[in-house]
């Protein structure tokens, strides 16, 4: 890994779904048309939040960026994250809820079924964070910023066309929302997606090669993606190179979050001045941290965890 770091990291501007998770981890596998005994847990979700987060607990300042409703929980929501670090700026939305997730974990750790309920953002005007890009501090309004997918077509059009030239990270989310970037990769600085969604977005058969889906995502614009695929290597097209990074072994205890671990982890490289090709074995040792702990946020994870050597 290449030694370089910033002394001063570039703010990170997160816009995107901010809600609340509910976690229910099974004592037994689920089946259908039946109560399973669990454990729930509740905690700041969404994949813009869970990146935000992160990103305070690897010493970058952090700016978010979402749409919460006129209610208790996006009361509770704004201040927990406050409390975390993050400069939030937040579009309350008479009429809406707040966010909801809800996903339902076998003994394994693996993902048994989810549901989400985001139509306080899924369902925002073009112009409803006009006011919030207005209000970003001078450093947020320079720095990197990311976007989920979450974002409907209009207002996703209105952060690409906000954003810093040659800043914009992106993150595909789910199948059924990944194709919401197309219009937008040739202005995009990172896609990073798994390899469903890359299928989802070009319209590929299950047969084709990771490779082929990289070059096809090249040929609709994109310059740099960074793809997943499970336990796999992670491939990542930088400009005409692909290179592979394995990754890492590890425990898991909960597939939650792990995804946005190695963006945010990624990210956190990439505003310290890391190379791509550098920042994502940071991102993948953040995943294998994430892993290992219950929720989108491991306790465990710190910039020092990240950029030492030792063990996960």
């Amino acid at each position: 890994m290449t030694n370089v770091s910033l002394s001063s990291p570039l703010p990170v501007l997160c816009v995107g779904a901010i809600h609340y998770d509910t976690l229910a981890h099974g004592s037994e596998v689920y089946c259908p048309e039946t109560s399973t005994p669990a454990k729930l847990t509740a905690k700041p979700g969404g994949v813009a939040t869970n990146i935000a987060r992160t990103l305070v607990r690897l010493d970058i300042p952090t700016g978010l960026a979402g749409a919460i409703g006129a209610d208790g929980a996006g009361a509770s929501l704004s201040k927990q994250l406050t409390a975390d670090g993050i400069e939030l700026y937040t579009l309350e939305r008479a009429g809406f809820s707040t966010g909801q997730y809800i996903a339902f974990h076998n003994p394994d750790g693996s993902l048994a079924a989810a549901s989400v309920d985001d139509r306080v953002l899924s369902e925002a005007p073009a112009d409803a964070f006009d006011s919030i890009f207005e209000a970003l501090s001078a450093s947020l309004k320079t720095g990197l910023w990311f976007t989920d997918a979450n974002l409907p077509d209009e207002l996703l059009k209105s952060v690409t066309d906000q954003a810093p030239e040659g800043s914009l990270i992106a993150n595909a989310v789910s199948n059924a929302k990944a194709s919401r970037l197309l219009p937008f990769l040739s202005k995009l600085h990172c896609l990073m997606l798994n390899r469903g969604e890359a299928l989802a977005m070009t319209g590929k058969t299950p047969e084709t090669s990771s490779e082929d889906l990289l070059r096809d995502l090249q040929r609709r614009g994109a310059r740099r993606v960074v793809l997943t695929n499970g336990k796999s290597d992670v491939l990542v097209l930088n400009e005409e190179a692909i290179t592979a990074h394995e990754t890492l072994a590890t425990q898991i205890v909960d597939v939650t979050g792990a995804g946005d671990a190695l963006t945010a982890g990624t990210i956190a490289g990439l505003s310290r001045g890391y190379p791509l090709s550098d920042a994502v074995p940071l991102g993948l040792r953040a995943a294998a941290i994430t892993l290992k702990s219950t929720g989108a946020l491991a306790e465990g994870l710190s910039w020092d965890a990240l950029a030492t050597l030792d063990e996960i």
